[in-house]
């Protein structure tokens, strides 16, 4: 049964989901504005008889996270920004060596070190993969609070279904925001599948790896990468999750993520009130993003307008969905600033004018 609502901050309604859905080892480094997450943790966690450990860096922690998910343990990371940055590297790692875990990303403004107001422009390095090589890590993008305690369990999910790192994608906004929450019974770490590949001691049976490196002259690794991208094209195919508001009559639909699209959301009922047809198509996984189905709502819908609160990263992914069946139009803001839903109302406005007043239109 699950329990009451109430009332918290992101970051720690993200720490106390985590442990929920059965994790219990962290390692992190500090940076805002998600220094909250760890500081939660640092209690919550042991409370349960967990690990929590405050590395060095950003780089010994991903690693410590690294060992303890080759161990078996359901294992959370988290930074922002240039400290994800930092993580590319372990991230790169654990997805060659098919390694489970969660990294919490609360994005910040950029490039560099840049500021702590909140961004979205890490789509790029989250939904391309950061580090090197061939490899993919899904991500999730929540809205809000509810979304992130509901993300929080799937993220742990997929991470272990696919033995993979799962990236939770939010913002300065969405960690610092205080909203009502309900969170689901707690998960006991010993119901959940055992994991028959994890090294754990090889006492009664023959010993296991977990390769890294493939050194061999027989196209080991050429072999390896393709398993991956076997698995990637699976997640590919039954991952995808979007959601549509009023997208049906739309004659523009807009198209937004995380606080971006609550942003929207509320320019769309007001433009709604005036009279004009417009939805919102809100992508959940931004890898793999759901290209199949903006693509039939954009057969529908004359003008597709790009909301993100970055300078045109999500806008590829949309071109690539949408290609000539509709005017694609842009509006972006860098740099941490916060536009308002009526900034959005005059970004519609200026498109169905079919004019670069706010934003700008996209020839494809």
């Amino acid at each position: 049964m699950a329990s009451e609502k109430v009332l918290m901050r992101g970051s720690d309604v993200v720490g106390e989901a985590a442990v929920r859905a059965g994790c219990r080892y962290y390692f992190g480094y500090p940076i805002t504005p998600q220094n909250e997450l760890p500081e939660y943790l640092s209690k919550r966690i042991v409370e349960l008889g967990g690990t929590f450990i405050q590395g060095e860096s950003e780089i010994a922690s991903i690693n410590m996270v690294l060992g303890a998910s080759a161990a078996g343990g359901r294992v959370m990371t988290s930074s922002s920004s240039p400290g994800i940055a930092l993580k590319q590297e372990g991230i790169s790692y654990m997805a060659g060596m098919e390694l489970p875990a969660v990294v919490v990303n609360m994005m910040r403004g950029g490039p560099g070190l840049g500021n702590i107001a909140p961004s979205a422009a890490d789509y790029f390095q989250a939904t391309r993969g950061g580090g090197n090589g061939d490899y993919r890590t899904p991500v999730l993008a929540p809205t809000g609070c509810q979304e992130l305690v509901e993300m929080t369990f799937l993220a742990f999910d997929l991470a272990d279904k696919y033995r993979t790192p799962v990236m939770l994608l939010g913002d300065g906004l969405m960690g610092q925001v205080m909203e009502p929450v309900v969170f689901p019974d707690p998960l006991d770490p010993d119901s959940l599948p055992k994991k028959d590949w994890i090294l754990d001691g090889c006492e009664g049976r023959e010993p296991r790896t977990i390769f890294s490196m493939y050194l061999g002259q027989q196209g080991e690794l050429y072999q390896h990468n393709l398993r991956l991208q076997e698995k990637y094209d699976r997640i590919t195919e039954n991952e995808k999750r979007w959601e549509t508001i009023q997208t049906d009559d739309a004659d523009i639909v807009i198209v937004a993520y995380g606080t971006a699209a609550r942003i929207a959301e509320s320019a769309m009922e007001e433009l709604r009130s005036e009279g004009s047809a417009v939805g919102i198509f809100r992508p959940i996984t931004l890898w793999p993003f759901p290209l199949p189905a903006l693509r039939d709502v954009a057969t529908k819908a004359k003008k597709v307008a790009v909301f993100e609160l970055s300078l045109g990263q999500m806008v590829e992914d949309v071109i690539l969905s949408v290609g000539e069946r509709a005017e694609i139009y842009f509006y972006g803001i860098p740099g941490g600033l916060i536009p308002t839903p009526a900034d959005v109302v005059e970004f519609i406005h200026s498109a169905v004018r079919g004019d670069e007043k706010v934003g700008r239109r996209i020839e494809v």
